[in-house]
């Protein structure tokens, strides 16, 4: 335990001087960006002189608040090996304005929520601020809201509808249910900055007929409410193979609307190309804009949900796209080459 403790004191030590060392540079030189991408790489090698701490380290968190951790190219995750409270100390980022600027050219941010997560909802009001600071163009698209209730969503930022009355014309209770407190500072802020919001969920009844009916149910009407059927693609192995476990899941606890595990999986992708042709139809339209995205976990990990829909849609060399957890995602394991996100919100 002395030991441990007298580790956590040497790293705090190391980590406060090289802090004051940035800030000097900063003053000095304003470097901005050359701080930004080399802190971490200093960082790396303060670990490195401290041998006699490494075990301590990677096995417990540092006594200093760690902020994100970041995944550039992981592989074979297996969550239930990985410490989720600290991952590995070289792949950490201790500063939330380091990882606000590395996401300052990027079109699109996706912040993966935990719906029920209070914090998770704290750190996307606090992340939509610091991006707001680097770029006023700042769009918040969010899944809450379903997209047929879009001109609600401008009536209340125009000044015309209260937030009562937001709440009740989007049937928000109905149609999302989860405490309104989580995203109200959000929808007050874009009010305030007069931000653009985009509704992108696809309508329940539209989700629910395709899981209980499949997608050769909707009528020409219905159909008019998602991306053309041509756009619908679920050619993505590795993301059925991910719903289906999940659909075991939900089939073993009793929950659901599908008890076919196809059309549970077009259920998901329809929700997920509806998403991501309301994102890109936005990024087309309003190239200056950054979008900001919150979207539940599921819809952005891999990128199989809506970023890599996106992408497809947009099909420019120049788009980019980052991602962050907002807390560590619950997978027990993947056989996925790809990182499960850029960034990772350690466990507080």
């Amino acid at each position: 335990m002395r030991h441990h403790r007298k580790c956590n004191l040497r790293f705090n030590s190391l980590l406060k001087r090289e802090k004051k060392q940035t800030l000097s540079k900063r003053k000095k030189n304003n470097r901005k960006k050359i701080i930004v991408y080399f802190l971490p790489i200093s960082l790396y090698l303060l670990l490195s002189t401290l041998p006699a701490c490494a075990e301590t380290v990677e096995t417990s968190c540092p006594s200093t608040k760690v902020v994100v951790y970041q995944n550039q190219n992981p592989t074979n995750f297996d969550f239930k090996e990985w410490n989720k409270n600290c991952g590995n100390p070289r792949d950490y980022i201790y500063s939330l304005d380091n990882m606000v600027s590395a996401l300052k050219n990027s079109n699109v941010v996706y912040l993966g929520e935990t719906h029920n997560s209070k914090e998770d909802h704290e750190k996307q009001i606090t992340i939509i601020q610091e991006l707001y600071k680097q770029n006023h163009k700042i769009a918040i698209a969010m899944e809450m809201f379903q997209h047929p209730y879009q001109k609600i969503i401008n009536q209340y930022l125009a000044g015309k509808l209260s937030e009562a009355e937001l709440i009740e014309k989007s049937e928000y209770e109905k149609r999302w249910g989860f405490p309104w407190e989580n995203y109200a500072p959000i929808l007050r802020f874009a009010k305030y900055k007069k931000l653009p919001v985009i509704a992108l969920n696809t309508p329940s009844e539209i989700t629910h007929k395709v899981a209980r009916e499949g997608l050769e149910s909707l009528t020409p009407s219905e159909r008019k409410l998602i991306p053309p059927l041509t756009e619908i693609r679920t050619d993505n192995e590795k993301y059925r193979q991910r719903l289906q476990a999940i659909f075991q899941q939900h089939q073993s606890a009793g929950h659901g609307n599908s008890t076919d595990a196809d059309r549970f999986f077009q259920a998901q992708v329809v929700w997920d190309e509806t998403m991501a042709d309301r994102i890109a139809k936005f990024v087309k339209a309003n190239p200056n804009y950054q979008v900001v995205v919150l979207a539940g976990q599921g819809h952005i990990v891999y990128g199989h949900g809506i970023p890599s829909r996106v992408t497809r849609r947009i099909n420019d060399k120049t788009f980019s796209q980052r991602s962050i957890l907002l807390s560590p995602p619950d997978e027990t394991h993947s056989n996925n080459s790809t990182a499960i996100a850029d960034f990772i919100f350690a466990r507080e």
